[in-house]
C-alpha cells in the first residue's frame, strides 16, 4: 500500500466501543485453536470418524488460518481495513453454525477450512486497529488489552470446551461463536470507520500460492510429524520438500518481482525483523510448555483433569498480571529491557521447571507457572511496541499479518520439536534406565517387595511401569532444558533492536509515510 492511501485515525470517536468489539473478534478466534480438542471423541462417534481422521478438526482449521493470516495485509489494503474485518467476522460466525450442524466428518473439515480462512485475518486486523486508533504513548497499555486477548483464548479453550462438551453437546463449542461474532459485527458496523485503500495495488497470485504451498506444507509437516515418526514417512518427506520449494520461490519471487504479495521493504526495518523471530520464539514456548504440562500433571503425578486445569490456570493469570503493569512501564523504561528482563524471568521459570519431581506437591507447579506467565507477559507487550516503532504506518497492515503469521508458525514448530524431543527422549531414556537394572539391583529392588519378584506378572509389570515413569520425567526435564537454551539464545537480539522513538502526547498512530510511489 502506498502511503498516499493510508490515513491513521488517532482522533476517533468511540474508542473504547471499537476495542471491545475487536477484543470479541480476537477472543473469538483465539479461542477456537483449542476449544475443540477436548471435544475430539465425542466428535468421533457422533460422525462416525477414525480415530487418524478425526483430527483433521483441528488440521484443517490450522493450515487454513495459517495460509489466511498474510493475506489479510492485501485485503485491507485493497478493499479497506473495516470491510475485511466485517466479512471476515461475518465469515466466521457462519462457518462456526455450520460446524455445528455439520453432520458428516466431510461437512465439518470443510466449513473448519471456511472459519479458518476467515479467522486469519482476525488477530492482525485487531492488532493493526489498536495500534492506530491510539497515540504512540499508550501503545503499551494498547498492546497489553491485545496481549490479554490472545491469552484468554487458550486458557479458556480446553476449560470451556470441556464444560460445553459435558453439559451439552460437542456442537456447542462452535455455536458459541455466534453470539459473540454477531456483537462484534455490530460494533465494527456501527463504531469503526473505513481506512484508505490502495485502489490500484493487483493481486499477486504467483506470491500468494508459492508462500501458501510452504505455509500449507510446513504446517502439515509439523501437525502430522509426530503420528508418522517424522522423516521415516514418505508423506513427511514429500511435506518437507514442498514446504522448501514454496519458501525458496516466494522469497526469490518477493524480492526480485514488482508489485508483490509482500513487500520486501518490510524486511528492511531492523526491529520489524527481528520482531518476528521474537514472535516465533514467544509462541513456541508459550504453546510448547502449554503442551507438555497436561500429560506430565495427569500421567505421571496423576492429576486429575479438574487439578490439572486449575494448577494451569495461574500461569495465564500471571501473563495478564504482567501485562497490567508492563502497559504502563513501557511509558517510563526502555522496552528493550523489559524484553531482556521479560526473557530472563521466563529463562529462570524454565530453569526451575528442570528441578521438577515426581514427588512433588502442587506448589511448585503453581509458582512456577506464575513466574513463567509473569515474564512471558513482559516479553509480548515490550516486543510489540518495538517491532511497529519504526514501521511506516502504511505497512502496518501487513506487518501485523507477517507479525501473527510467524507467531503462529513459532507455536506450531514449538510443540512439534518438544514433542518429538520427548518422544525421542523417553525411548532413549528407557534404555539407559534398563541397562542399569543389574541383577544385583533387581534382586535389592524383590527384597523391599515381597511377593513382587521378576519371576511373578505383577512383579515384572510394576518394574516396568516405574521405568517408564522414570524415563518420561526425566524425558520431561530434558525438554524443559532445551526450551531454557532457546530461549537464553534470543537474548542477543536485543542488541540489533532500535529503541522506540519518543512521541508527543497525542501524536498520530505511526511514524511519518513517506512521499507517495507512484
Amino acid at each position: 500500500m502506498s502511503a498516499a492511501g493510508f490515513e491513521p485515525f488517532p482522533k476517533v470517536r468511540f474508542k473504547n466501543l471499537i476495542t471491545v468489539s475487536t477484543m470479541l473478534a480476537t477472543i473469538m478466534q483465539t479461542l477456537d485453536q483449542t476449544i475443540a480438542n477436548v471435544a475430539l471423541p465425542s466428535m468421533q462417534g457422533s460422525l462416525q470418524a477414525a480415530q487418524d481422521t478425526i483430527t483433521w478438526v483441528l488440521s484443517s482449521y490450522i493450515v487454513a488460518a495459517a495460509i489466511a493470516t498474510p493475506l489479510s495485509g492485501w485485503m485491507a489494503d485493497r478493499f479497506g481495513r473495516r470491510n475485511t474485518f466485517l466479512v471476515c467476522v461475518a465469515g466466521f460466525t457462519i462457518f462456526s453454525m455450520l460446524c455445528g450442524a455439520a453432520t458428516s466428518l466431510t461437512q465439518i473439515v470443510l466449513f473448519r477450512i471456511g472459519q479458518g480462512m476467515c479467522g486469519g485475518a482476525l488477530v492482525p486486523l485487531s492488532q493493526a486497529t489498536l495500534l492506530d486508533i491510539n497515540p504512540r504513548e499508550k501503545h503499551g497499555s494498547a498492546m497489553a488489552i491485545f496481549g490479554a486477548g490472545i491469552m484468554v483464548g487458550p486458557i479458556m479453550g480446553p476449560t470451556l470446551g470441556g464444560w460445553l462438551t459435558e453439559n451439552y453437546n460437542w456442537r456447542w463449542v462452535f455455536y458459541v461463536n455466534v453470539p459473540v461474532g454477531i456483537l462484534a459485527f455490530l460494533g465494527i458496523l456501527l463504531f469503526m470507520r473505513e481506512t484508505g485503500t490502495a485502489a490500484k495495488r493487483p493481486f499477486d497470485f504467483f506470491g500468494f500460492a508459492t508462500l501458501s504451498l510452504g505455509i500449507g506444507a510446513l504446517q502439515m509437516m509439523l501437525d502430522r510429524g509426530q503420528l508418522l515418526d517424522w522423516f521415516t514417512s514418505p508423506e513427511i518427506r514429500w511435506e518437507a520438500a514442498l514446504a522448501g520449494m514454496g519458501f525458496w520461490m516466494a522469497v526469490v519471487h518477493f524480492f526480485t518481482g514488482k508489485h508483490t504479495f509482500i513487500s520486501p521493504a518490510i524486511f528492511k526495518d531492523r526491529n520489524m525483523s527481528a520482531g518476528m523471530v521474537f514472535a516465533a520464539m514467544t509462541g513456541a514456548v508459550l504453546v510448547a510448555t502449554s503442551a507438555l504440562l497436561p500429560p506430565l500433571l495427569q500421567n505421571i503425578l496423576d492429576y486429575p483433569v479438574i487439578t490439572t486445569g486449575l494448577v494451569m490456570a495461574p500461569r495465564g493469570i500471571g501473563t495478564l498480571v504482567a501485562m497490567l503493569i508492563v502497559g504502563r512501564l513501557t511509558r517510563l523504561i526502555d522496552p528493550r529491557l523489559l524484553v531482556a528482563g521479560g526473557l530472563g524471568i521466563t529463562a529462570w521459570s524454565l530453569w526451575l521447571m528442570t528441578r521438577y519431581s515426581p514427588l512433588m506437591d502442587t506448589t511448585p507447579v503453581i509458582a512456577v507457572g506464575l513466574l513463567q506467565g509473569f515474564g512471558l507477559g513482559f516479553v509480548f507487550v515490550p516486543m510489540t511496541i518495538i517491532t511497529f516503532a519504526t514501521l511506516a504506518g502504511f505497512m502496518r497492515n501487513e506487518g501485523t499479518a507477517l507479525y501473527n503469521l510467524m507467531r503462529n508458525i513459532g507455536s506450531s514448530a514449538g510443540v512439534a520439536v518438544s514433542s518429538a524431543e520427548l518422544a525421542r527422549n523417553i525411548q532413549w531414556m528407557h534404555a539407559r534406565l534398563g541397562e542399569r537394572l543389574t541383577a544385583p539391583v533387581v534382586a535389592a529392588w524383590a527384597d523391599r517387595m515381597p511377593g513382587m519378584g521378576l519371576d511373578t506378572q505383577k512383579g515384572m509389570a510394576l518394574l516396568d511401569a516405574l521405568v517408564n515413569r522414570q524415563a518420561a520425567m526425566i524425558a520431561f526435564l530434558n525438554v524443559f532444558d532445551l526450551l531454557f537454551w532457546i530461549t537464553l539464545a534470543t537474548l542477543p537480539l536485543i542488541l540489533i533492536l532500535r529503541g522506540a522513538p519518543h512521541f508527543k502526547k497525542g501524536g498520530g498512530g505511526g511514524p511519518p509515510a513517506p512521499p507517495p510511489v507512484e
